[in-house]
């Protein structure tokens, strides 16, 4: 199976995106900020880019450390309605006191949601962090029973996971969406999987492929051929214009003639650009998935709303990236070295989707 060709209307229209997105880096407007407020889990997942699990021998940041950063650090610039603040670990709901969490962001005037494995997430914890102003969630469903338990390693965890995911399509009002992590063993699942979750009402999917970080670097049996990631686009791609469900692939890479029509818009990382998060140790990075060492910064020394606005150079200016197989690329304007959870802690690029294609 080919790679779509990239042509001429489609590399025009590439021009004009990567010249707002130049406008977007200047801006750098924060519009979502990820607290990574724990490390503990209660699976242990073959995939894991953190390494999380039960005892991380990290302890979860105190609840106050982080509305101190956003009290004075944070809200004194924006307009809180504006910034999406998402809880996510580890796994969140392992927090006893998540609902208060969510009950004093909210007082403070920020939407929130959250990530979950929907292990533990039952109808009363549900209800009760809707109430603390619960406003969007992202669960994980790796595809059926044995496909999604042998990832996540845990025999109870798909029947969790799907009763999870029922209570949340039934909730009125509450954004969501479902997170597939795609193996090649799924790959020719897909189709009866998509027919399910349609069956179960699920209006939004996201498709990503497993990336070589943490535990995922040492099991090369949950990645796709290069086949089967075409594989997996040519169907996101038809299901994404039958409209029966809005499917979409991970904002992760550049994928070339298949820009626009495999997610609502074309390529760009916001790590850094509009997305922040502050980690179980306070550091100050960019999205979560960016598991290398590019912190810019810990809000335990440094103030965040400085670090936001001056520091994050790696994420805004990507000539540093301009190497390896990257150095000659005609797509670099368009890509920038690809996503920046795909680079080491030496900036190395770890895979390269056009390259794939």
């Amino acid at each position: 199976m080919a790679g779509r060709r990239l042509g001429l209307r489609k590399r025009l229209a590439l021009d004009i995106f990567s010249d707002l997105y130049r406008a977007t880096v200047a801006e750098h407007r924060l519009d979502t900020l990820f607290w990574e407020c724990t490390l503990r889990c209660n699976l242990s997942c073959r995939h894991c880019g953190s390494d999380c699990r039960v005892d991380p021998g990290v302890p979860d940041m105190p609840l106050e450390d982080f509305l101190r950063v956003l009290d004075e650090e944070v809200t004194p610039h924006v307009d809180p309605a504006s910034v999406l603040v998402i809880f996510s670990g580890g796994e969140v709901l392992v927090r006893e006191d998540l609902e208060l969490a969510g009950r004093e962001v909210s007082r403070r005037g920020y939407p929130w949601g959250m990530v979950t494995n929907g292990f533990a997430l039952t109808e009363r914890r549900l209800r009760g962090l809707v109430d603390a102003g619960l406003r969007s969630v992202s669960v994980s469903l790796d595809g059926f029973e044995r496909e999604h338990n042998h990832i996540r390693c845990n025999p109870l965890s798909y029947g969790r996971a799907l009763d999870a995911l029922r209570l949340i399509v039934r909730e009125p009002g509450l954004a969501y969406d479902v997170v597939t992590c795609v193996t090649g063993a799924s790959v020719p699942l897909l189709p009866e999987f998509r027919d399910m979750l349609i069956a179960e009402g699920v209006r939004s999917w996201r498709l990503f492929s497993i990336f070589p970080v943490g535990r995922a670097k040492e099991d090369p049996t949950l990645r796709m051929t290069d086949a089967q990631f075409r594989q997996m686009l040519e169907f996101i791609r038809t299901i994404r214009e039958e409209g029966r469900i809005d499917a979409s692939y991970a904002c992760e890479g550049f994928l070339g003639g298949y820009e626009a029509e495999v997610r609502d818009q074309f390529y760009q990382c916001a790590a850094g650009v509009s997305v922040a998060s502050i980690r179980v140790d306070g550091s100050i990075s960019g999205c979560t998935s960016v598991r290398a060492d590019f912190h810019q910064g810990n809000i335990y020394r440094d103030r965040f709303w400085e670090v936001w606005q001056n520091r994050f150079e790696p994420f805004r200016n990507r000539e540093w990236a301009r190497r390896g197989e990257c150095a000659d690329c005609r797509m670099f304007r368009y890509c920038l070295g690809g996503g920046m959870h795909l680079h080491d802690d030496n900036g190395d690029l770890l895979y390269c989707h056009y390259k794939r294609l």
